[in-house]
Order: C-alpha cells, then sequence, then structure tokens
C-alpha cells in the first residue's frame, strides 16, 4: 500500500481508467480539463501516446502552481495497427471498419502515462501486442450494437464481449490495453519522490 504525501488527482473521465487507478488503493479525484487530441505528424506510435499524456498534464500546471500539494496523474492510450494509428471511432461505420480490420491480426496498444507535481514531472509508456482470432461479420455487428464502443481506441473494450471472444493472446499488459498500466504506475508512484 503506498502513502503518498498528495492529493492525487487523475486527469481522465474514463471510468475504465478511474476503476483501475481505484484498484491500486490509492485515494483520487478525478478532474478532467479539455485538450487538443492532435499531434505532430511523423511520430511513432508510442511517441504520440507520450507526446499526448503529457499535453494533457501540461492543462494542469496553473492548478499545481496553486496547489503544491496534488500529483496529477494522466494517459492517453492509442491502438497501431501496421502503422496507422486507430483513435476512438468517429460512428459506427468507422468502428466496423476498425474491427474489421484488426481481425485475423496482431496490433500493438500504447499508452503514456504521465505523474506530475509542481516539482517533478515523470513520463513513461508501455506497450502490448494483441492478437486476434478472425471476427465475423456478424460477431462485430452484435458487438457494436450492443456494447457501443464509441469511446475507445481501436472500437473495442478488452474486457467485454469481443476480448473474451476474439482476443487469441496477448503480450504485455492486460490492464495497458484497458488504459492504463497499472502494474507500472505503481512502482512509478512507490518511487517518484526517491
Amino acid at each position: 500500500m503506498i502513502q503518498l504525501p498528495y492529493h492525487v488527482i487523475l486527469g481522465s473521465q474514463s471510468p475504465r481508467r478511474q476503476a483501475l487507478l481505484a484498484g491500486l488503493d490509492i485515494p483520487f479525484q478525478v478532474m478532467v480539463k479539455d485538450t487538443e487530441e492532435s499531434f505532430p505528424d511523423g511520430l511513432h506510435p508510442r511517441d504520440v501516446a507520450l507526446y499526448l499524456c503529457k499535453k494533457k498534464s501540461d492543462a494542469f500546471i496553473l492548478e499545481l502552481t496553486e496547489h503544491p500539494d496534488w500529483l496529477v496523474i494522466t494517459a492517453d492510450t492509442l491502438v497501431s495497427f501496421q502503422g496507422q494509428i486507430l483513435n476512438k471511432p468517429s460512428n459506427i461505420e468507422e468502428a466496423f471498419h476498425m474491427l474489421t480490420m484488426l481481425s485475423g491480426c496482431k496490433h500493438t496498444v500504447y499508452t503514456g502515462v504521465s505523474i506530475r507535481t509542481v516539482e517533478k514531472h515523470y513520463i513513461f509508456s508501455e506497450e502490448t501486442d494483441v492478437y486476434f482470432d478472425t471476427i465475423s461479420t456478424d460477431e462485430i455487428q452484435y458487438y457494436l450494437h450492443k456494447y457501443k464502443p464509441f469511446d475507445k481506441a481501436g472500437s473495442y473494450g478488452v474486457q467485454e464481449w469481443i476480448g473474451y471472444v476474439g482476443i487469441r493472446r496477448m503480450e504485455g499488459c492486460y490492464y495497458n490495453v484497458m488504459g492504463l498500466p497499472v502494474n507500472r504506475l505503481y512502482h512509478a508512484l512507490k518511487t517518484f519522490n526517491l
């Protein structure tokens, strides 16, 4: 159990990230800042995740100056398939297209995480390779209409039906695919003040 000498802020509206951080038994408050999720062209997907989590963290600089006892955690998760970044789908057609691409193939999930106080800033990334079985058109349609994963990068949630029936195996952290690599985060927080 970590005893952090900070008031912890999670800068994410994702219910999955909130549940995962709560699972570490770390008290925290959710505070979300609107940030544009644009990034420079030509970045490796890992660097995009790092860039965006830092951008989300930068939005808290004024609050951190006013509240030196705060520690802000921000994160960004994306799916990379054959060098193409798959963000959250804007509609059901885009979601269907993404899942059709991922069917029967391997893709990589990257999460960038930022831990920041007024005096210190640490960022890291985690990656997980995910191998999908072939998913039929009917299965994709069923998933999209029943679960509506439009708030998820790559159009799927590993913890939902499609993860149960479609994912053959993974290499790396399961929780990273959910949106927060909690093991790595826990150890980073343990050593943050050392």
